[in-house]
């Protein structure tokens, strides 16, 4: 697939998560239970969970090296609340269609470089990554976003600098689609479902099965139903 694909296929996928999971019409910011949604801020929480994956603290564990596996957990969650950002401003402003917001994507700047190889984890200084993710912050908090040569812009700066290009992205993008559907399917929303498998949770047992073997978007669900049913 072209990088364009690509973006086109994540958008549709999370079309479609957000009207099974909130219902159709969401971009009204109200999922069918009439909660509020607000996605820059699930941006910018998710964002400060990607900080604890980085040794910030000055007076705790100053030695500790930094958790990429969930760095890359995290700037994936990330992804999910930017498009859905997207596609509310999309629909609710008249922009255009899912396969026009992919054209503009691509066209961002910064685009092409995260197409392309993502940077080495030991020539970055740790400090300037949690800096760059604040940005991320402080974009979202704001009153107005700047979406693309704002946010989308330092999210694609943050990504690779956290090991993540497009191609990493759509693959552990289309996994954690997976699992989010199968938490839904498993009561996430009413408050049953078991987010800890043994003493993993189970974003890391989905980062084991992919480690160990390809599996389709159906394959990789029923991998996760023996897992959790054993």
């Amino acid at each position: 697939m072209t990088s364009y694909e690509i973006v086109q296929e994540m958008l549709k996928l999370q079309q479609k998560l957000n009207d099974e999971t909130n219902g159709v019409g969401w971009e009204s910011g109200y999922t069918k239970n009439n909660r509020i949604i607000n996605w820059r801020r699930c941006i910018y929480m998710e964002s400060a969970e990607l900080i604890d994956s980085f040794n910030w603290k000055h007076w705790k564990d100053i030695n500790k090296e930094p958790d990429w596996e969930n760095a890359t957990i995290e700037i994936v969650d990330i992804w999910h609340f930017v498009m859905s950002l997207l596609l509310e401003f999309y629909k609710n402003n008249n922009r255009g269609d899912i396969v026009q917001l992919s054209k503009d994507i691509v066209e961002v700047k910064g685009f092409e470089r995260f197409s392309k190889e993502p940077m080495g984890h030991d020539s970055l200084d740790v400090m300037e990554i949690v800096n760059d993710i604040e940005s991320i912050i402080h974009i979202t908090s704001t009153s107005k976003v700047d979406l693309f040569d704002g946010l989308l812009k330092e999210y694609f700066t943050v990504a690779l600098k956290c090991g993540v290009n497009l191609e990493i992205l759509y693959k552990y993008y289309v996994a954690k689609n997976v699992l989010n559907q199968f938490r839904q399917d498993h009561g996430y929303k009413e408050g049953i479902y078991k987010k800890v498998w043994g003493d993993k949770e189970d974003n890391e047992v989905m980062f084991e099965i992919l480690e160990k073997q390809t599996l389709s978007p159906d394959g990789l669900y029923s991998e996760l139903k023996r897992l959790y049913l054993s």
